[in-house]
């Protein structure tokens, strides 16, 4: 076993990972970090299950449901103990790892909350186009349930309901630190009972972008899943005829979003992350149309980690650090108007974005954080 006193530590992190089928930022995260930690010189284990290869078997859909209602299931703690770790790290559990061995874990835990799941059964805190908090405001989950909150079913969000605690969360209960990726989730955690003297804002990283931003065309970039929340229908519908805007993404909301967007919006569909660097580096700007309290995108920091500023809508937490930060410019009620004012303000803050990037979002600095964070919990 590695000493905390300063030198490396022996870290396990606990994940489980979501299905291939539709992309995961949270996937990918965990292994970014897996890897910097890595590359820190720290002896970092996964456990691990994964949906891919669980769903095969035919009772799949009630056994996570069960675990997932009561948090009695696959428990890691076996594989955990032999590892004989640190610190011992959880990004998820649902749906595919049972809750109750937490209670009897005898060594430093950490959580980091990517979402809502806690205290929100459709994990994103939104319904019907706005903000939601009446399941947590009414300590009840009843209403998630008639509304089909996950997934947009009854019958999937029933079991999600009946394991949602709210402040009696098994995992945070026990944990000794709650990672949040921003200060406005760990005020709304704080808001429903969760102490924040055990929250500490650690933000996500990328990796950044080694080619130089080229030539800055007349294209405006939205990037991202083509739901709701992620508020392509209001972008598209509002969008200015003689501006262009190319969309990369795909979701269930595709073809009314096709259905409403003018011929000056083009559609790529999904493409690889290199394709969607490619066209970082060539935008005037990425559009950031999200409607829901997220944690942290990570296309907003790969839009930093490019040099390309960002035009965002206000009720998303990337308008706050927009302002904050002075990355780009917050949409009001014009867009047009948006747009023409952010052609010259944008055209000097590239290195700016970037340089915003390297302080806080680079791996560099994440690698920093959250070591003090685990020398913290071990007291070290």
């Amino acid at each position: 076993m590695t000493g905390p006193g300063g030198g490396p530590l022996r870290i396990v992190v606990v994940h489980s990972y979501f299905s291939s089928r539709q992309p995961s930022g949270e996937n990918v995260v965990v292994d970014l970090q897996v890897a910097a930690l890595r590359a820190a010189g720290h002896d970092v284990h996964v456990v691990s299950r994964s949906t891919d290869e669980l769903e095969q078997h035919r009772s799949y859909p009630l056994r996570a449901g069960l675990r997932v209602a009561t948090g009695r299931g696959d428990s890691p703690l076996e594989e955990i103990t032999s590892l004989r770790p640190d610190v011992v790290h959880v990004h998820n559990l649902f749906p595919n790892l049972g809750s109750r061995w937490v209670d009897v874990l005898d060594l430093p835990l950490v959580v980091t909350l990517h979402n809502y799941r806690p205290i929100c059964p459709g994990t994103l805190l939104f319904r019907d186009g706005a903000e939601c908090t009446q399941c947590p405001d009414s300590g009840t989950t009843w209403r998630s349930v008639r509304h089909g909150c996950f997934k947009g079913s009854r019958v999937q969000t029933l079991p999600v309901a009946l394991g949602t605690r709210f402040a009696d969360d098994r995992l945070l209960r026990r944990a000794d630190r709650i990672v949040t990726l921003n200060d406005a989730m760990r005020d709304t955690y704080a808001s429903y009972g969760v102490p924040s003297e055990r929250m500490v804002t650690v933000p996500n990283f990328v990796a950044p972008s080694s080619a130089p931003p080229v030539d800055r065309e007349d294209l405006w970039l939205f990037v991202g899943r083509l739901t709701r929340e992620k508020g392509i229908l209001e972008l598209v519908r509002r969008w200015p005829s003689g501006r262009r805007l190319v969309v990369v993404g795909a979701g269930p909301d595709e073809d009314e979003a096709r259905s409403l967007a003018g011929p000056d919006v083009e559609f790529l569909g999904q493409r690889a992350h290199d394709d969607v660097v490619g066209l970082m580096r060539r935008a005037r700007g990425l559009v950031f149309s999200s409607l829901w309290p997220e944690g942290l995108p990570t296309v907003y920091l790969e839009a930093l980690a490019a040099g390309l500023p960002v035009l965002s809508w206000p009720q998303s937490i990337v308008g706050t650090l927009v302002a904050r930060d002075r990355t780009g410019r917050v949409v009001g009620d014009d867009l047009a108007a948006d747009l023409a004012a952010a052609d010259e303000q944008f055209a000097g803050l590239s290195s700016h974005c970037r340089d915003v990037f390297d302080e806080l979002y680079s791996e560099r600095a994440w690698v920093a954080a959250i070591d003090r964070l685990y020398r913290s919990v071990l007291g070290s």
